[in-house]
């Protein structure tokens, strides 16, 4: 199942329903051991007798009911349900009990059993064992539907240790009837092999019961647990079926083979529970990786709002410190040119309302907002951009050719936010021109009409150049060629120009200088709106 980090991962086989998968698996293993126990059971084969079995057979057992218990009560916990506190007890009641039915089987331990057990102890014991485990299971259907979710308030740990108390004391109570009232049971064996009258009826008794509980499992809408739970169900009708009407003594073809039904009984929701805890860790393992990611990310967004603020807002405070150092050199002298001096005052407050700006535009960039879009004619970004950086331009002997197309009709967008590309890419071309001669830094800039549908805004330098490897890269967040670069401001002008439908894109051959091109849309609004007038060549 697929998740984002926000998605829940169901935790337990309840909150989950069979796929149709699992549904005719299920159904094929279902038939398989009813047609497998058809055939054994007509032939009364009798088998060498393998004292040996028997406990090998209880011990997986024991150890397969156990771990499902345990898994069960850790669920259950986590689910507060106390239906699933039923069933772990039921499960842990079956791995408790085959202790002493081990115990007391005749041939397993002793001759005739450890625990002073009698001839009848290991068969009531096994009756008890089945009559237990499926009254928890009719239980845990039953407790379902009433299921509040909000009355389990302890741990595992303590659900644990106090099922493991109530079921030793009941199994400790049940092994104590049944070897210390031995003679004073009910004869379900003539010996420690043969079948008494009373066995069939007792084993019938049995198969109605899990009847029983197929049925009430089957009224209710299936969980995944619930498939696996008719399973385990069906598998103990048919060991008890063998009983009932095909055995009549123990260590038969027959018998062997609803022992090891039994078995099967126990590890079938074992091993639906470990599967579902494996896909559960890997889905919280996804979900962790995501969560890292999606962590990392927003600190990323965050790293990189400051530091392109940083980046961006540096230009007009610089442009602003510079203009009042020379302010202040003026005024000094005698007498002060104060005609050079407001000029100077008024680019430092021109370049305080473009940090204004600056810090405007990236707010509504990092709030992902929608923006209000107007006409916006690309040749008066292109020359407010040269306007901007007039004084970088001049420090730098960069001399600026502009080829402004006439007529370009408006495009619809966020003004601020496309003025910092432009000064983005023409500043950047400034930098890239810093290691060639001074007579040759020419910086061209062009707006043209790609057709009816869109304009390009190209922004080309004769520096030396990007690298054909660092092409592809040259636009990725914190990947930069500049000495004490964040790495930025290429990614952030694209992610300006595809918000705006459009596309940003470079060439280079790696030693004749770069050529960025921006292209935006044409909207059918803005196409019908008043055109360009900048004259080409301006």
């Amino acid at each position: 199942m697929a998740q984002t980090a926000s998605d829940k991962v169901a935790i337990s086989l309840v909150d989950v329903a069979p796929t149709q998968a699992q549904r005719r698996f299920a159904l094929v293993v279902i038939i398989l051991q009813f047609v497998a126990c058809a055939v054994v059971a007509p032939f009364p084969i009798v088998a060498p007798r393998i004292d040996g079995f028997v406990p090998v057979i209880l011990a997986v057992i024991f150890v397969a009911d156990l771990v499902t218990a345990v898994l069960l009560l850790h669920q259950a916990a986590i689910a507060a349900s106390r239906a699933l506190v039923v069933l772990a007890n039921g499960y842990l009641f079956s791995a408790l009990i085959v202790v002493p039915h081990a115990l007391t089987f005749p041939g397993a331990f002793a001759p005739n059993g450890l625990l002073a057990a009698g001839i009848q102890s290991s068969g009531w014991l096994n009756v008890f064992w089945h009559a237990g485990f499926l009254a928890a299971v009719c239980c845990y259907v039953s407790l379902k539907d009433k299921d509040h979710r909000d009355t389990i308030r302890s741990s595992g740990l303590s659900l644990f240790g106090w099922s493991v108390a109530v079921q030793l004391t009941l199994v400790g109570a049940l092994t104590w009837i049944v070897t210390a009232g031995d003679r004073l049971m009910p004869r379900l064996f003539l010996d420690d092999l043969s079948y008494a009258p009373l066995a069939p009826y007792a084993a019938g008794a049995l198969v109605l019961l899990a009847v029983l509980a197929v049925l009430l499992v089957r009224m209710r809408p299936l969980s995944a647990l619930d498939l696996w739970l008719l399973v385990a169900l069906c598998m103990l009708i048919s060991e008890m079926a063998l009983v009932t009407v095909g055995l009549t003594a123990r260590f038969y073809l027959g018998w062997y083979v609803s022992r090891a039904l039994a078995m099967t009984v126990s590890t079938v929701v074992l091993i639906a529970l470990l599967s579902q805890s494996i896909k559960v860790y890997a889905e919280l393992a996804l979900v962790n990786v995501r969560l890292e990611r999606e962590r990392t990310n927003r600190l990323m967004s965050i790293q990189a709002a400051i530091s392109s603020l940083a980046h961006e807002i540096r230009r007009p405070l610089t442009v602003a410190v510079m203009n009042a150092a020379a302010a202040k050199t003026l005024l000094q002298r005698a007498p002060p040119d104060l005609g050079k001096i407001s000029q100077l005052l008024a680019a430092v407050d021109r370049a305080s309302f473009d940090a204004n700006d600056i810090i405007e535009n990236l707010r509504s960039l990092f709030a992902d907002t929608s923006q209000k879009a107007e006409p916006i004619d690309v040749n008066t970004l292109a020359l407010a951009a040269l306007r901007i950086l007039g004084g970088e331009l001049s420090i730098h002997d960069v001399t600026p050719d502009l080829e402004l197309a006439a007529g370009l009709p408006l495009i619809m967008g966020h003004k601020g936010q496309l003025q910092e590309v432009i000064l983005n890419l023409v500043h950047n071309a400034i930098d890239a021109m810093d290691r060639i001669e001074a007579d040759r830094r020419t910086l061209k800039i062009r707006t043209r009409a790609l057709d009816a549908k869109a304009i390009a805004i190209e922004v080309e330098d004769v520096g030396e150049g990007i690298k054909p490897e660092n092409l592809n890269r040259i636009f990725d967040a914190f990947v930069t060629t500049k000495a004490g670069g964040t790495g930025l401001g290429l990614a952030i002008s694209r992610m300006i120009v595809e918000r705006h439908g459009g596309r940003l894109t470079v060439q280079s051959d790696g030693r004749n200088g770069a050529l960025f091109q921006i292209i935006l849309p044409v909207e059918p609004l803005a196409a019908g709106a008043s055109q360009s007038s900048a004259p080409l060549n301006a």
